[in-house]
């Protein structure tokens, strides 16, 4: 059989997925590569311990397991239950925060 001499290989769909990474996805490597993610992952537990936000989460967990029956709940149903609650109490100043770091370790790594 013979091949095209006009036509370029296919390229690998291996290959394609390395090079197009987005822009978030290389933010992310670039957090991870430095150890910057794991700090700012720590300094976000901290942050929800201080401002009690885990415990109102604890307590809401609580809540609902005493409604639904202790052995009629997984953690897929707290889960499904909890997590819109928890992303909307956290405080935008945490958030705020957290993006100016990010912002902050981009600039300096000169993205």
């Amino acid at each position: 059989m013979r091949h095209s001499v006009n036509r370029p290989p296919t390229p690998d769909s291996k290959d394609d997925r390395q090079r197009d990474l987005t822009l978030q996805e290389t933010i992310n490597i670039k957090l991870i590569e430095s150890g910057e993610k794991e700090r700012l992952m720590e300094l976000l537990r901290e942050r929800l311990i201080d401002c009690g936000w885990k415990d109102e989460m604890r307590t809401l967990c609580r809540a609902f397991i005493k409604k639904k029956g202790r052995n009629d709940v997984t953690v897929d149903d707290l889960i499904h239950v909890i997590t819109p609650k928890g992303r909307a109490t956290i405080p935008d100043s945490l958030k705020a925060e957290l993006l100016q770091r990010i912002r902050t370790f981009l600039v300096a790594t000169a993205m």
